[in-house]
């Protein structure tokens, strides 16, 4: 199978690179990588690392089994206008709030379309995608899709109808987590606490966090009672965030940034 990237932005390279690295490259599974970017700067240290450069979009159409739309989602429908693709090739999508109808409706009624929704820590080999199969696409179609996003970290699959939905749980979320982040080096700061120290303690802190989540067998309200004692520490500043309401808080976030994804497509959450 060959694989094309149009756009070789953060996310489109970041997930290029890792690919061009990974087993489905060296086993033979992917046979060739191919790249366009209306930015030729972007391309040039590409050749170094076996892509090829594309002259335009259709040409990257033309070589391509898998066509990976990796531009911004307002510029989306113009690009798609501009390109001719085959019933046989699958069209991955990683364009925020764009559905598999609207891809259809300026390329071919039954393309064969999967929805993704990754996030920038991709472009660390740690990554968190959501993927969603749509009609027409087989299950070793899939299974494929699936592996180029394990190569940059974790990948799910995600019924099609949730693809908005699950933006705020790992799409935007990292933002979300850096804001809650820079609360805690905020008051680290003010207390004169070494801004470096503070930044690695509270960042491993993240990642333990984490891991624990993943790993450890416990549930969220058990993993929090683990760390509560009674009348210590833990529980005066959780007493805090309970009084300020940080799940309700958290919950109209996410409810906003859902319904900005379905406003992005003109469109209303149900």
């Amino acid at each position: 199978m060959t694989i094309g990237f149009l756009g070789v932005g953060n996310m489109g390279s970041a997930m290029l690179h890792g690919i061009a690295a990974s087993e489905l490259c060296r086993s033979g599974e992917i046979t060739g990588i191919y790249a366009y970017d209306a930015n030729t700067e972007k391309c040039q240290s590409l050749r170094q690392e076996g892509v090829t450069v594309c002259e335009n979009e259709q040409a990257l159409c033309d070589a391509v089994d898998f066509l990976i739309l990796a531009v911004k989602p307002q510029v989306l429908a113009d690009v798609l206008d501009s390109i001719r693709i085959r019933p046989q090739q699958v069209v991955i999508s990683i364009c925020a709030g764009i559905s598999a109808e609207m891809i259809r409706s300026h390329t071919l009624p039954n393309a064969k379309i999967i929805l993704v929704m990754p996030n920038t820590p991709l472009m660390l080999g740690e990554g968190a995608s959501a993927l969603a199969k749509c009609d027409g696409v087989s299950e070793e179609e899939f299974a494929l899709a699936m592996k180029m996003f394990a190569t940059c970290g974790v990948a799910e699959e995600i019924p099609e109808q949730k693809m908005r939905e699950i933006i705020a749980v790992n799409g935007s979320s990292p933002a979300f987590l850096y804001l809650y982040a820079k609360a805690f080096l905020d008051y680290a700061g003010a207390e004169g606490i070494d801004s470096k120290a503070a930044l690695s303690l509270f960042a491993q802190s993240m990642i333990g966090s984490a891991k624990m989540l993943t790993d450890s067998g416990y549930s969220v309200d058990a993993l929090i009672r683990m760390v509560s004692s009674p009348g210590g520490t833990t529980l005066a500043g959780l007493d805090r965030l309970y009084e300020g309401k940080l799940e309700e808080t958290v919950k109209k976030c996410c409810e906003s940034c859902t319904a900005r994804a379905y406003a992005l497509a003109g469109e209303e959450k149900k």
